[in-house]
């Protein structure tokens, strides 16, 4: 590795720990852990700083141990980050899975720092009993466990147990917030924000535990409401009562009326003021499921139906409900926004932080490497944090500049600036924004040539871009489907998992299919199918079943030997999976008879019968259309049988008249 790139390695060693949460951050029930390894990695900056201004050349040994331990680093500010803005609920409930990923990420810091040979490093005496003291902490940490609070733990079980809300103790309650520290309003929008975050990392898709725990929210939320009936705060009406939990008014809490369920936003649990209906029937406060839709998600929060189209309905029924319950429990109705959906949304920053922004964006343009660099991590930062932070970025003219680092030799300063316009990319606007400054081809170069994180924020950037149709084919014609299948090959975990969605995106555009096929993604799905543990199967076959609608396509997974892992798909798979496996099955068989037959002696009929009764409502329909083409087959196949037969028995030569006659 050339000097220069070493140096670059120990830089971003620094932006790593310094880009941890302060140890004041940390939710409560993991606060003393979290805080003493965050306290002990902040000890390890003076080594990186003594390395960087050494002029001594750092040993490659050396630097393949620093490498691990840049990896162990990213791994625990990851796990920091969630312990200081994860879910508080979460956090208790899956406090052993917590616990695992903790441990894990102590063996890997200590293994990393073990590594290292201090004596080769010219830094100094004091410095080195400092991390040998870090080292030493982190192997006493190794064989310690910190006995968790499992009077919390069984406490929130037990009130997601409870159907019945009069049945909850309301101490359980109160012991609840105050030790969750879930108060005031603020907490619980953090909190809901926390789980709603968690949904969009799952694709849309919360599972059973994430229902579990919103469910659990709502029942704080709204005891801490009905305790507090004065209680306001951001996302609330300053007139409007809090919810009850159906308790009866006592007399400091008479008059707070109960907001009847369907009165509430699904999403923000609020008394809705603007009532709309999507797709699937559902009905959602209009900025709420705005907010939703324009972070890229394609499904029905509540149902996680997909939505064919993203056309909001007024429901004027539901909102002259709500007025008339208002009237009735003299509550003032809430005000409805003059401008459901403005044409450009602008931001409400304060003019501090648009200076801070301004400030930022001059260092951006300074043409001083290092200003750029710590002005893309902390505009990379800023416009994660919130929508208003996203807009007023943009604003101010960022995106531009942005979008030339994306070229810079610079790995750490690359890396900063393609994700910088990815958490930008969420707002709707900054997308015609992004993709109208030429942002694309550096996107794709960082996709080929920048680090794995780079590469993989780069494929996540790619994704979020092409929810708008008409930037498919911009992005589809930039040559970003070939680098896209080969961080699907040979990504990590996550980079695989963001190259398969923007591939599915981008190939839901019919000219992308053949471009995917060709750059050989039907061999790596098919392999990614049979991993053990591989954990893609999902993503394999999302993408499979919309590869199968182009002849190309067809052709490709057909000749991948595709049958008998789609058949065993069918026969065990999740009832997503059963549906598209069968999908992909409809298509070969219309291609050649070969795949029906070979289906057929594999005993699919069975499984597909199964399917027919108990899959979803498509894997229903693409059941019975395999078992109409199954049951043709066969059909043809008897009918064609009997008339070979009786061809051959009216071939056979009929015995002689005269061969029984009698001379007389």
């Amino acid at each position: 590795m050339e000097e220069e790139n070493k140096l670059e390695l120990v830089q971003s060693l620094i932006d790593t720990v310094n880009e941890m949460p302060s140890t004041s951050d940390y939710r409560s029930t993991v606060k003393k852990q979290y805080c003493n390894m965050a306290r002990r990695l902040k000890l390890l900056t003076p080594m990186f700083e003594e390395i960087r201004e050494s002029k001594e050349a750092i040993p490659e040994e050396t630097v393949s141990a620093l490498l691990s331990l840049k990896e162990a680093l990213d791994s625990a500010k990851e796990l920091l980050r969630f312990g200081s803005e994860g879910s508080k609920i979460y956090l208790v409930l899956e406090r052993e899975q917590i616990m695992n990923k903790f441990h894990d990420v102590i063996n890997k810091l200590e293994q990393a720092l073990s590594g290292i040979s201090y004596e080769n490093l010219d830094i100094s005496d004091e410095v080195k009993e400092q991390v040998e003291l870090v080292l030493t902490q982190f192997r006493r940490a190794k064989g310690r466990a910190d006995s968790p609070n499992v009077g919390l733990y069984e406490d929130l079980l037990s009130l997601s147990n409870k159907t019945n809300d009069a049945a909850t103790d309301p101490a359980v309650l109160r012991r609840l917030s105050e030790i969750l520290q879930l108060t005031g309003i603020a907490d619980l929008t953090q909190e809901s924000l926390a789980l709603h975050e968690m949904v969009a990392a799952s694709g849309g898709d919360p599972g059973e535990s994430i229902e579990k725990m919103s469910m659990l929210l709502k029942k704080i939320k709204d005891f801490v409401q009905t305790e507090n009936p004065n209680l306001d705060g951001p996302g609330r009406e300053k007139n409007l009562p809090p919810s009850g939990s159906g308790q009866l008014p006592s007399e400091g809490n008479v008059g707070v009326p109960v907001i009847p369920d369907d009165f509430r936003c699904p999403i923000s649990l609020e008394l809705m003021k603007d009532p709309v209906i999507v797709k699937t029937g559902q009905t959602y406060e209009r900025s709420c499921i705005e907010k939703w839709l324009d972070a890229g998600h394609g499904t029905c929060p509540k149902t996680q139906q997909t939505l064919t189209n993203t056309v909001l309905t007024p429901n004027y029924v539901l909102r002259s409900l709500i007025a008339q319950w208002c009237e009735a429990n003299g509550v003032e109705p809430p005000k409805r926004p003059s401008s459901s959906r403005p044409s450009k949304t602008t931001s409400s920053c304060s003019p501090a932080e648009r200076t801070k922004i301004e400030i930022l964006l001059c260092k951006l343009t300074s043409g001083n490497p290092e200003d750029q660099r710590s002005a893309a991590g902390e505009i990379r930062l800023l416009a994660k944090r919130n929508a208003d932070n996203r807009v007023a970025i943009a604003e101010a003219g960022a995106i531009r500049p942005l979008v030339e680092l994306l070229s810079t030799s610079d790995s750490r300063t690359q890396e900063h600036a393609v994700t910088a316009l990815l958490n930008l990319s969420i707002c709707e606007d900054n997308k015609g924004s992004i993709i109208t400054s030429g942002a694309v081809p550096g996107i794709v170069h960082v996709l080929k040539k920048g680090s794995m994180e780079a590469r993989e924020n780069a494929a996540a950037t790619l994704f979020s871009l092409s929810v708008v149709d008409d930037n498919k084919v911009t992005i589809g014609a930039s040559g970003a489907i070939p680098p896209l299948v080969t961080l699907l090959s040979e990504g990590t975990q996550r980079g695989k998992k963001d190259a398969a969605t923007a591939l599915f995106n981008l190939c839901i555009y019919q000219g992308n299919k053949g471009k995917a096929v060709r750059a050989g993604v039907v061999p790596i799905l098919m392999r990614l199918l049979t991993e053990p543990g591989g954990g893609m199967v999902d993503e394999a076959l999302a993408i499979l079943a919309v590869l199968a609608s182009h002849p190309e396509g067809k052709a490709a997974i057909g000749a991948a030997d595709a049958v008998p892992v789609l058949v065993d798909v069918i026969g065990n798979g999740s009832p997503r999976n059963r549906e598209n496996a069968a999908a992909v099955l409809v298509y070969l068989f219309s291609a050649d008879q070969k795949y029906l037959v070979e289906a057929q002696e594999l005993g699919v009929m069975g499984s597909l019968l199964d399917l027919a009764q108990n899959g979803t409502d498509r894997g229903k329909r693409k059941a019975l259309q395999l078992l109409e083409r199954l049951s043709r087959f066969v059909g043809q196949q008897k009918e064609a049988h009997a008339q070979a037969e009786a061809q051959s028995q009216a071939q056979q030569p009929r015995p002689s008249s005269t061969a029984n006659t009698v001379d007389s």
